[in-house]
Parts: structure tokens; C-alpha cells; sequence
């Protein structure tokens, strides 16, 4: 099950969308430093609106995919916001300090839910898009089926195992230079962009693939765990700053995903993920016609 040329234009006219409102006219809302990515309040609301109409106008480009490709505008544009921020070792160079960096840190520890809150903005538009064009469905009564234990308990494991996933991998495929410390058994210099983001990329990948065929869910959960992968590896860091901050350089980590930026993560993590869960749904495509 290939994608066809005409596919393949939708999604790159949805990335191109992304490209051009997040990546390009929202890029001067971010703080002075545009290191981080982080961005002030006023900013945050431009950037939502740019978000949503991102989403809005990927519907309709990608038609009549717009509910399933749509969505991809903003990861996209999100993913050209995270290339042209600094990295978390300039980030450190430029806060030499134990207080500095800690309260950096701190900063980062959380700053992926706010980038989750953009992607969400940029699902929303496809989604209200499919309502007002689509015709409504009469409701039929019993239709609805009374949620059950494992209705709750299937996303709080997803997001888990997801973590657990993209973390390993992470760790294993965006690594750099890996030296010997006596102290932390090892450090991680600061991965090249690119082996950055592909480790990022198949490591989402490779958790939204293994939840849909374990649990059956979507790639919103492995979406969300990117959050707490970001909020482990800074918990863990911070630890550590004190102690790396005298015996390293600032490009050194006591592991490789925390040389994520959060907008790093949640872009190429959200990719990653919705890719993995097609890859899924293609995989038992071929498993149900093709064997």
C-alpha cells in the first residue's frame, strides 16, 4: 500500500502550510535570545491563532484527506521553529552557572505542554473543518457504549510505555560522543541536528507503533508522553548540573535526551508518532490483504 504522487503533494502542501505560518511568521514571536524557543505571553496567544488557522487552511489543501493529513501543518511548521532554535549546549554555554543552569532547567522542565497546547490548536482546525463541511449524522439512541476500567486504563499505560520507549530510544539513537565518568558512569555531547531529530523521530516512532498494536489507540498518547520524557530527563539533569557544570564542558550531558530542546521534542516527537501509527495501520493492512 504505497502512497500515491497525489498523497504525497497533499502532505507536502500541509507541510508547506506549517512551514510558512509557524515556521516563518510566527518565528519572530519567540523571546530575544530565540535559543530555547520559549516565547512571552502575547506571543503565546499569536502563535495559537497561527496554529489554528495553519490547521484550518492544511484541511483544505490536503482535501479530501484534510481530517488525516491536515493535521500534520503545525508538527511541520513546528519542526522548522525547533531547526532554527539554538541547542541546549549554546543554551548552557550561555548560562555558565550552577544557579543559571538550574534555573534553566527548571524553565525547560515543563515548556513542552505549552507546545503540546500548539499542536492541539492545530488538530482543532481539521477537526472543526470536517464538521461544518461534512453532513450531520442523525443520532441514534444506545449507540453509545458505557466506558469500561480499561477505557481509562489503556491511555495512562500508552502514555507510559511510550515514555518508557521513546526515552530508550532517544537515549540510543541521538547519542554523539559517549565518554567514561567515573561519577555517572557516562557522559552524551550534544547530538548533530539531524541525528537529533531522526533519533527523536524513530523513537516516537517506533512507541506510537508498538501502542496501537498492543493497546489499539491512537498516536495522541505517545503524542503526550513526549511532555514527560522531556520532564524526566530534565528532573534528571538537574541532579547532575552541579557536578557536570565542574568536571565538563557545557555541550556534555549525563544523558542524550537532555540535549532536547522541549520544541524539539514535541515537533519531531509528534511526526514521529502519527507516522508510526500509519505505519501500524499499514503493517496490518499488509498482514490482512497481501499474506
Amino acid at each position: 500500500m504505497e502512497l500515491s504522487w497525489v498523497m504525497k503533494l497533499r502532505i507536502a502542501a500541509a507541510a508547506a502550510v506549517g512551514a510558512v505560518l509557524i515556521g516563518i511568521f510566527a518565528w519572530p514571536l519567540s523571546e530575544p535570545s530565540q535559543t530555547s524557543g520559549a516565547i512571552n505571553q502575547s506571543g503565546a496567544a499569536a502563535l495559537l491563532a497561527l496554529a489554528l488557522l495553519a490547521g484550518f487552511i492544511g484541511y483544505f489543501v490536503s482535501w479530501p484527506y484534510g481530517r488525516e493529513i491536515g493535521i500534520l501543518a503545525v508538527p511541520f511548521g513546528l519542526a522548522v521553529w525547533a531547526v532554527r532554535s539554538g541547542s541546549m549546549a549554546t543554551l548552557m554555554q550561555l548560562n555558565p552557572t550552577d544557579a543559571q543552569r538550574n534555573a534553566v532547567v527548571q524553565s525547560l522542565r515543563w515548556q513542552p505542554v505549552f507546545w503540546l497546547v500548539v499542536v492541539a490548536a492545530g488538530f482543532v482546525g481539521p477537526l472543526l473543518c470536517r464538521k461544518i463541511v461534512s453532513k450531520p449524522r442523525p443520532a441514534e439512541r444506545g449507540q453509545g457504549s458505557k466506558p469500561n476500567p480499561g477505557t481509562y486504563l489503556s491511555p495512562i499505560i500508552a502514555i507510559a510505555a511510550a515514555a518508557v520507549i521513546a526515552h530508550l530510544g532517544i537515549g540510543i539513537l541521538a547519542q554523539d560522543v559517549r565518554l567514561p565518568d567515573e561519577r555517572l558512569g557516562f557522559v552524551s555531547a550534544q547530538p548533530a541536528l539531524g541525528q537529533l531529530a531522526f533519533g527523536v523521530l524513530v523513537s516516537f516512532g517506533l512507541a506510537a507503533f508498538a501502542v496501537r498494536k498492543l493497546l489499539g489507540v491512537g498516536y495522541i498518547w505517545p503524542i503526550m508522553a513526549s511532555a514527560f520524557v522531556t520532564a524526566f530527563a530534565m528532573s534528571t539533569y538537574a541532579k547532575n548540573v552541579p557536578y557536570l557544570a565542574q568536571q565538563w564542558p557545557a555541550f556534555f550531558f549525563s544523558n542524550a535526551v537532555a540535549s532536547v530542546l522541549p520544541a524539539q521534542m514535541v515537533a519531531f516527537g509528534t511526526l514521529g508518532s502519527v507516522a508510526g501509527y500509519w505505519m501500524a495501520a499499514r503493517y496490518d493492512y499488509w498482514r490482512e490483504h497481501e499474506m
